[in-house]
């Protein structure tokens, strides 16, 4: 497992901070400060499994030891083990909720993208499955990774990543045009320009004003076969990326997927995910 970025261990000191304040007077006052113990964290239903390296972060902040015993975006079984903490059984009371809320929600995130990246497979092997910015504040770093680690895309992390052009910021301009040669105009050659449009006519336009990405809101599979054909046939599709978004599930991926178009973004995949079940065994020397 590759180096977390410091901003991700300060994520986590904070973590631990919020929910220690002045220390774990429970665990303070009955368990002697030099006792040992081993934590076995493992699953309680069938998932994908994230958020390994998190704990592998939590443990070296807390001067435990870890093991893990699977992959990250692997499927284990009910009843498995994932990762074993040990050291001063203090330290592994503390932790066993913040690392548990981690795993629970990154694993939830990866198994409900793995699924619908297995879906949209059996019928389209090079579209994305990507999510959004509709992430949890402070978390959103930690949810982005399991989309990752169940097969999806990312998206941009921040605001500066790339210019996405929404019908908010459509209100100051006078036109399409105007707002994506403006903005072609405003930032690097490195930077890519998406426009989101919603209707046929919306995506010509922002396809000859020179965007890299189109991105095609709350259409039905119909309309955005419909706007891929005429892309097409004014030989403008092959100079594009074609993204679909706005109500995007595992109920109609496959429906959308089955479309001529590069990119299906959900913010499903981090709002309305279900955490997986873990739970820490413990065991003190």
């Amino acid at each position: 497992m590759y180096e977390s970025p410091p901003s991700v261990i300060e994520s986590l000191e904070s973590f631990l901070q919020e929910d220690i304040r002045s220390g774990d007077i429970t665990t303070q006052a009955l368990v002697p400060s030099l006792r040992k113990g081993v934590g076995e964290i493992g699953a309680k239903e069938k998932t994908v499994v994230a958020g390994l390296k998190e704990i592998r972060d939590l443990t070296r902040l807390t001067d435990l030891k870890y093991e893990t015993k699977v992959q990250e975006g692997v499927w284990v079984d009910s009843g498995e083990t994932v990762i074993t903490l040990s050291g001063k059984a203090v330290a592994l009371l503390t932790v066993e909720r913040l690392a548990l809320n981690i795993i629970m929600r990154m694993s939830g995130i990866a198994t409900k993208t793995r699924k619908i990246v297995d879906r949209i497979r059996e019928v389209n092997q090079d579209v994305l499955l990507a999510a959004t910015r509709k992430t949890t504040p402070g978390f959103r770093y930690f949810e982005k990774r399991a989309v990752e680690i169940g097969g999806g895309d990312s998206h941009r992390y921040a605001l500066d990543d790339m210019v996405l052009i929404k019908n908010n910021h459509l209100v100051s301009v006078e036109s399409i045009e105007q707002a994506v040669l403006e903005s072609k105009k405003a930032v690097s050659f490195s930077k890519k320009v998406s426009c989101e449009v919603r209707s046929l006519e919306g995506a010509l336009k922002a396809a000859r004003s020179g965007a890299d990405i189109i991105l095609l809101d709350n259409q039905t599979p119909s309309s955005v076969t419909e706007i891929c054909q005429a892309l097409d046939k004014a030989n403008l599709r092959d100079e594009v990326l074609l993204e679909v978004s706005g109500g995007i599930t595992e109920h109609n991926a496959t429906e959308y997927a089955e479309c001529d178009v590069d990119i299906l973004s959900s913010g499903a995949l981090t709002h309305s995910y279900k955490s997986a079940d873990f739970s820490m065994s413990l065991e003190i020397t």
